[in-house]
């Protein structure tokens, strides 16, 4: 018992350990797609169409059976026959029935023989839906990536503006100290070291949104990676700044269309509207069927191992249609239909992935244009901010002005954090859009 409890302490520790481990984004998307249900759930449709594939091969292959009955009549068919009362009455009291038993075993077999491609038009039918299917798992597994991508850098950021706020707390909190030892001092104002204290109080409440912010960012990418919502997840990586080097919004667009998984679907959808529309039409010819069956039937068990008793058949049988009740040119019409709408659809969308193209190329850009202008921004914003620190030491500034340098400094450090997490996002998009993994 001690052993068993120890292996599941070292088990539950391991289990722990291995979750408190940073995480990198590529090891973050590898889990995702693995553990997601979406993914799971593509997966499966497919397996289900590979069974639907095996069910319409069965139909081009012969149908065996062993059938076996065990019969007991009786009837009364010869006393009903006309001219019976012109028999002797002695006759129509011998020819009183009753009751027997029948028995009989057989083996049967059918197959068609031709059916005017209505069978290998069903096969690739199934065949295209399959690789309809193959498309779906890409798509939900793009899907889950672009969604965890997110999520990851989500976390990035909140973790990083926390720390960002919370660094301007501690700064706002040693101005406070500054203003009141000064101010007992006689230096400073009792209005310098009030300001700076109502500033450190006014500066609480965002660090608790921040830490809120990490919260519901890890939750979010613990929901992506199949873990439990409160797992404390820690990443080791750092936000996407490598320039996007194609420009050639033309090109992007062509790839983007080219390998877009549903688009690849839609397309599919066509072929598969085109093949049932061949189906459609193959439900008004003419096909060919083989039937036979062997075995033995007789009114005595002990017969039926006798060769004598043996009864066979075969047969071969041609249908042609006629008339259905305009059946046909129902599915036909339907068909047409299926095909204008899947080929419609596919243009939609191929717009849509064109604009995405547009829009994600455009995000990217003011991201990065974004990053640069807040970069400066940080260094003139510190540089004042240490210049106006400096100033109120020796009382040639306020405490409004520092806290106003502060503000700055933490507003120019915010727009850079969000400008890489920006960045960051539009590069996994404008690559998931155009049908890339969303990361490097």
């Amino acid at each position: 018992m001690y052993r068993l409890l120890t292996v599941i302490f070292l088990s539950s520790m391991g289990a722990a350990l291995a979750q408190e481990q940073p995480i990198t984004l590529e090891e973050a998307v590898r889990l995702a797609v693995a553990h997601h249900q979406d993914v799971g759930k593509a997966r499966a449709a497919a397996d289900a169409l590979k069974g639907k594939i095996r069910e319409v091969r069965a139909q081009a292959l012969p149908d065996v059976q062993i059938v076996a009955d065990a019969l007991r009549l009786r009837d009364p068919s010869l006393l009903n026959a006309s001219g019976l009362d012109k028999f002797p009455p002695e006759l129509r009291d011998a020819l009183v029935p009753s009751a027997v038993n029948l028995f009989d075993y057989s083996i049967t077999v059918k197959q068609p023989l031709f059916t005017q491609g209505k069978v290998g038009t069903a096969l690739r039918l199934a065949n295209v839906e399959a690789e309809g299917s193959l498309a779906e798992i890409d798509r939900a597994q793009q899907d889950v990536a672009i969604g965890t991508v997110r999520a990851y850098y989500d976390l990035l950021w909140a973790e990083r503006y926390r720390a960002l706020v919370a660094e301007t707390q501690e700064q706002k909190k040693r101005h406070a100290e500054m203003a009141r030892t000064l101010y007992q001092n006689g230096v400073a104002t009792e209005v310098d070291a009030l300001r700076s204290e109502v500033a450190v109080a006014n500066g609480a409440p965002d660090l608790v949104r921040a830490e809120n912010a990490i919260r519901q960012a890890r939750a979010l990418l613990n929901f992506y990676l199949g873990r439990p919502l409160d797992v404390a997840t820690r990443l080791a990586g750092d936000f996407e700044e490598k320039p996007w080097e194609r420009t050639d919004a033309a090109a992007l667009e062509q790839e983007a269309v080219r390998r877009r998984p549903e688009l690849e679907r839609l397309r599919i959808a066509e072929r598969s509207a085109a093949t049932q529309l061949e189906l459609a039409h193959a439900e008004s010819r003419m096909r060919a069927d083989f039937s036979s069956s062997y075995g033995i039937s007789s009114r005595l068990p002990q017969n039926l191992m006798d060769p004598k008793f043996t009864r066979w058949t075969a047969a071969v049988s041609f249908t042609f249609p006629v008339f259905d009740g305009f059946r046909r040119s129902g599915l036909v019409v339907q068909a047409n239909a299926n095909q204008r709408s899947a080929r419609l659809e596919r243009e939609k969308q191929e717009q849509q992935v064109r604009l995405a193209v547009q829009q994600g190329y455009d995000e990217l850009k003011a991201a990065a244009e974004t990053i640069a202008a807040a970069r400066a921004n940080v260094g003139q914003a510190e540089k004042v901010l240490a210049m106006t620190q400096a100033n109120y030491k020796y009382g040639a500034a306020t405490t409004l002005d520092v806290v106003d340098a502060q503000t700055a400094v933490s507003a120019a450090r915010s727009n850079l954090l969000r400008g890489l997490h920006d960045y960051s996002v539009a590069r996994a998009n404008l690559r998931w859009t155009m049908g890339a993994q969303p990361w490097e």
